[in-house]
């Protein structure tokens, strides 16, 4: 393809970037809570005689794939094109998320759900390199936050789906319900999702040789570490949280029906964050902005170690979810912008991947906590410790960065 062939379907299709990439992104919002959804038929499937220690095995095992996945597809991306890793990766995710309702047994469906989390691994990265690489100037830090809110879209919806389906049609009918989104969005992605520029993504040849080797040498190494450190603990908060915010405050004294109201709450604090972050970060800055919505996290994530009445707690953990979660995506607009074209979903892939450690680390660390007995109020304690070490890691990335400027494609000499 000519550059000029390329330029031509890039501007004709660049309004189809940011409503696919978000549908891609909302099947992990999908994988993020399916298995919550069906741990309870599963563990009850005399059949498959699975324990919660075996279905936490199976969960970790997904996240594995997923990591995998992220740090494998976003170098894929940057070699063979992002359109093309975009279709592989929806494609493959949403076969054998439809194999999953046909496994025999446990060891079947932890194989399955690994395999599908390579290619789910792989969505992330490419989705956000993508709306970052078509998106205006001057807007980098919200076409990625709004984007993100089909992650929670997802999530949401999936939970309601299986409230609706699974008592009529059992378990399995999650998994085929998961595959369907690929029978419109494979077809809508080949036709009309522009591919990256070749004048664009392949400015350095060295490169696109090798993009992970740029990660971690021409000044890079400094700011990588510092936002896979900061990308780590920002999963391990949205998980940690997301498992056990229910348990801790059950240990605080509060009502079953008021905690569970608690993590929609915190859930909803995140949607409104992602649409508050990336307006903030256009105006002032990417870097102050991730610096400032960590340090927020853990502000409030402290204060919920004290026992509000009424509305107060309510409160409190809405404005903990708008700092939370959104403070891990405002990190991959800041790798959007910081690394150059040929390399980006190679760097997100990066920061997810590893990221991914934090999101295992996460409800075990919950786990532990309540294990011993101190969840509450220790382990507000803790996850606000986690969050001021996001804020205090991400500040290694520098000022004099290209995240502190909007030119998505700026490449260092």
């Amino acid at each position: 393809m000519t550059d000029g062939v390329a330029t031509s379907r890039g501007d004709r299709h660049r309004k189809w970037v940011a409503p696919l990439c978000w549908a891609t992104v909302a099947l992990e919002g999908f994988d993020l809570v399916v298995l919550g959804v069906v741990l309870p038929s599963l563990l009850r499937d005399t059949g498959w005689g699975l324990t919660p220690g075996t279905a936490s095995l199976i969960s970790v095992v997904g996240l594995l794939g997923v990591m995998v996945g992220a740090l494998s597809v976003g170098p894929l991306a940057d070699l063979v094109g992002r359109r093309r890793t975009m279709l592989i990766t929806v494609v493959s995710f949403s076969v054998l998320t439809l194999l999953c309702a046909f496994a025999t047994g446990p060891v079947v469906f932890g194989l399955l759900r690994f395999l599908a989390g390579l290619g789910l691994g792989g969505v992330l990265p490419v989705a956000l390199a993508m709306v970052n690489e078509f998106g205006r100037t001057g807007r980098g830090g919200s076409v990625t936050t709004i984007m993100m809110t089909g992650y929670h879209v997802g999530a949401v919806l999936t939970a309601l789906i299986g409230r609706l389906v699974i008592s009529d049609l059992g378990w399995q009918a999650m998994f085929v319900i998961g595959a369907l989104p690929a029978v419109v969005l494979v077809p809508m992605i080949a036709a009309r999702l522009p591919e990256s520029l070749p004048g664009t993504e392949r400015a350095t040849p060295s490169a696109s040789r090798n993009p992970v080797s740029q990660l971690v040498r021409g000044g890079y190494l400094r700011s990588s570490i510092a936002f896979w450190v900061t990308s780590f603990m920002g999963l391990l908060l949205v998980y940690g949280l997301n498992t056990w915010l229910p348990e801790i405050m059950l240990a605080a004294g509060y009502q079953l029906g008021a905690a569970l109201t608690l993590l929609l709450v915190l859930n909803v604090g995140a949607v409104l964050g992602l649409l508050l972050a990336g307006r903030v970060a256009d105006r002032i800055g990417i870097r102050p902005t991730t610096i400032g919505w960590f340090s927020a996290a853990a502000l409030f994530l402290a204060l919920l170690s004290i026992r509000l009445p009424g509305i107060g707690v309510y409160v409190s953990v809405l404005l903990a979810g708008v700092f939370v979660f959104s403070s891990q995506v405002l990190v991959y607009a800041w790798v959007s912008r910081h690394y150059p074209a040929p390399v980006r979903a190679s760097a997100l892939g990066a920061a997810s991947g590893i990221g991914r450690l934090g999101a295992i680390s996460g409800p075990l660390l919950g786990g532990a906590l309540l294990g011993a007995g101190i969840a509450y109020p220790w382990g507000f304690f803790a996850f606000a410790a986690v969050a001021l070490i996001g804020a205090v890691a991400v500040v290694g990335v520098g000022r004099d960065d290209a995240g502190d400027r909007d030119t998505a494609d700026t490449t260092r000499a």
